[in-house]
């Protein structure tokens, strides 16, 4: 089979015991670890409810890709709860925010944007998770269901779901350590962050469905950024489905 940049890419990354990456990391460049949308409209988030839920293994055993939903709405608590379980806040010791999943480093590359088209109280729209806050930073309002239905590959769920969620890359974050490793990493922390919202969605009843076809810059596109610094990755739709979880 012929040999192609996925590949050289596999090869290029490797780790080596005599051969590790090394050199002076310089903290005064030091991205930062999350986005800000300074003067767009905010939407704050109902508290997540951390204490008590579904039991991890019927979790775990009733989790399954969604495709078809309901009509009926999210509602902003299960909104807040799905997205405090993609990338909430959970501890912070000397400065350091550390988030509900595990990221390379500590160093968090990933951001969470979402396309909201039926959730109750907040309008349809393009909106930024703004970690800190646990609020929404709404960068487009309107309907987008097409849009982005369209950046998924056609695929109807994305047009169909209550919210998809859109994750991208800082690539900078990472790279800062781990230079051309960071490729790797990235990829590793949106999985990460995709399990937990496909958890949490079972666990408040809702259906899930991870979507990685994507065409990149359309997606990139509709969130207004350059595909370079910054691009999509991955997608999640999330919704009430046709039949109970």
């Amino acid at each position: 089979m012929e040999k192609g940049i996925g590949d050289q890419f596999q090869q290029v990354t490797k780790y080596f015991r005599d051969h590790l990456p090394g050199g002076y990391l310089d903290w005064s460049q030091k991205p930062p670890p999350h986005k800000r949308y300074p003067g767009s409209p905010r939407f704050p988030l109902p508290a997540p409810q951390t204490q008590r839920g579904a039991p991890l293994w019927d979790v775990l055993s009733a989790r399954r890709s969604e495709r078809n939903f309901h009509s009926r709405p999210l509602s902003e608590q299960q909104l807040s709860q799905v997205l405090w379980a993609a990338q909430g806040v959970t501890a912070e010791h000397f400065g350091q925010k550390f988030r509900t999943a595990p990221s390379a480093g500590a160093l968090y590359p990933v951001e969470t944007y979402l396309v909201v088209t039926n959730v109750e109280g907040i309008p349809r729209g393009v909106y930024h998770y703004a970690i800190e806050e646990h609020s929404l930073e709404q960068i487009r309002q309107g309907d987008y269901r097409a849009t982005v239905a369209r950046a998924a590959l056609d695929q109807k769920i994305a047009y169909e779901a209550g919210v998809v969620l859109v994750w991208t890359a800082v690539f900078e974050r990472c790279k800062w350590k781990y230079r051309q490793r960071a490729y790797r990493y990235v990829y590793l922390d949106a999985g990460h962050i995709a399990q937990n919202v496909a958890l949490a969605s079972v666990a408040l009843g809702l259906g899930s469905c991870q979507i990685a076809a994507i065409y990149d810059e359309e997606a990139n596109s509709l969130l207004g950024l350059d595909g370079i610094e910054e691009s999509t990755l991955y997608m999640t739709v999330v919704g009430v489905p046709d039949q109970p979880i």
